[in-house]
């Protein structure tokens, strides 16, 4: 539970950031009496509603906890739109003069577009959100790559986050989705989850029906540690999912042999120092002759020790693509990749733009995905 001083200096933040929107665009619409007070409201519901969504999780009651999720994280998707349409406003109005645009008129009609952009990019985010993510074809061209495993495919899914907002039905879409692909092995490269084993057990179920020729592999995600990672690794394990934490198998299709690895999240020593992600622990004892070495890692910033390592491909997805503007341009401050295919030496890292979202049911420039990956000849 996050303490009272962070809680209070939370709640503070939102407040002056709350008043600002309210101070900069209130005023702006004297003309729209109704639309005044109505932003209002909405202002004085989004500033409790919005860490309350945050905190639901700490709430046993359900459906409390459930409605209590969705209306503070669609509350912060509306904030942050305004936040964002606001700040673009001011620009404009210290532009304005400049481009000989005067007086309280367009004042009031830039404020009025704020609130028209922060709508319409609410109402496109959720719809991008919720819908089935779309099914990515990638081609990962290997040297040497034996005839054997030319099209071999690996369906990627990531970032689920089942959750308050994220239940048995939308991972039941995703589950027969990558089903009709047919894949040859199937990765599930972490945050799975955004809660206990107790509550959402029902709810991961269909992992279990995943079907592909050579199964499904399963590394855990920072998400899963922050929800018992331990219990999290036994239920994925009882689905029929193989978990792999620092290890590898070896798969041998049609003659040729397939490393797969996989290592816990880069951030996982934070939680069990037994646990820090160690992409050469992960490959250590694997045999030299496999033709393709595949690793599995939450976080792309695992690639560097990947590559040390001697891998050929490391997917991975945590980004989200940055889940929405103008967030996305934030994510390389942390990781080195955002989203899609780049190189690294001789390693190829793939970094999902994930498969469900988290927090705000929005999701703007940065699609959901399904990756079908195919390896083909260098």
């Amino acid at each position: 539970m996050p303490s009272r001083f962070a809680i209070s200096v939370v709640l503070f933040l939102l407040g002056v950031l709350h008043a600002y929107i309210g101070w900069r665009l209130i005023p702006a619409l004297p003309s729209l009496p109704a639309l005044q007070w109505l932003l209002g409201i909405w202002l004085l519901l989004s500033l409790p509603l919005i860490p309350g969504g945050l905190l639901s999780r700490f709430i046993k009651q359900q459906p409390l906890a459930d409605r209590l999720a969705w209306a503070g994280m669609l509350a912060m998707g509306v904030f942050s739109s305004l936040l964002i349409a606001t700040l673009v406003r001011e620009l404009f109005l210290l532009a304005a003069p400049w481009l000989g645009l005067h007086g309280a008129e367009w004042s009031s009609w830039s404020a009025l577009a704020v609130l028209l952009v922060a709508a319409l990019a609410t109402i496109v985010g959720f719809f991008n959100a919720r819908r089935l993510a779309a099914v990515i074809d990638i081609d990962i061209p290997i040297s040497g790559l034996p005839a054997s495993l030319h099209g071999f495919t690996i369906a990627q899914i990531s970032d689920i986050h089942v959750g308050p907002t994220i239940k048995r039905g939308y991972l039941d879409s995703i589950v027969n989705k990558v089903n009709t692909l047919k894949p040859d092995l199937i990765a599930i490269t972490g945050d799975l989850v955004d809660g206990s084993v107790e509550e959402l057990a029902p709810h991961t179920a269909p992992l279990a029906n995943l079907r592909s020729r050579h199964g499904s592999y399963f590394v855990t995600g920072n998400h899963e540690y922050y929800s018992n990672a331990p219990e999290w690794v036994a239920e994925v394990r009882r689905l029929g999912v193989t978990v792999l934490m620092n290890e590898h198998v070896v798969v041998n299709h049609q003659g040729a042999s397939l490393l797969v690895a996989g290592v816990t999240d880069y951030s996982a020593h934070h939680f069990d120092e037994a646990e820090r992600s160690d992409p050469h622990a992960a490959l250590a004892g694997g045999p030299a002759d496999v033709a393709v070495k595949l690793l599995l890692a939450h976080q792309p910033r695992s690639a560097a020790a990947a590559a040390d390592a001697g891998f050929d491909l490391q997917l991975s997805g945590h980004t989200h693509g940055g889940q929405f503007f103008p967030w996305n341009l934030f994510v390389p401050l942390q990781q080195p990749y955002t989203a899609g295919l780049n190189r690294l030496r001789n390693l190829w890292v793939y970094t999902s733009r994930g498969t469900g979202y988290w927090g705000p049911p929005k999701r703007l420039l940065a699609p959901s995905e399904i990756t079908r990956l195919r390896l083909v000849p260098l």
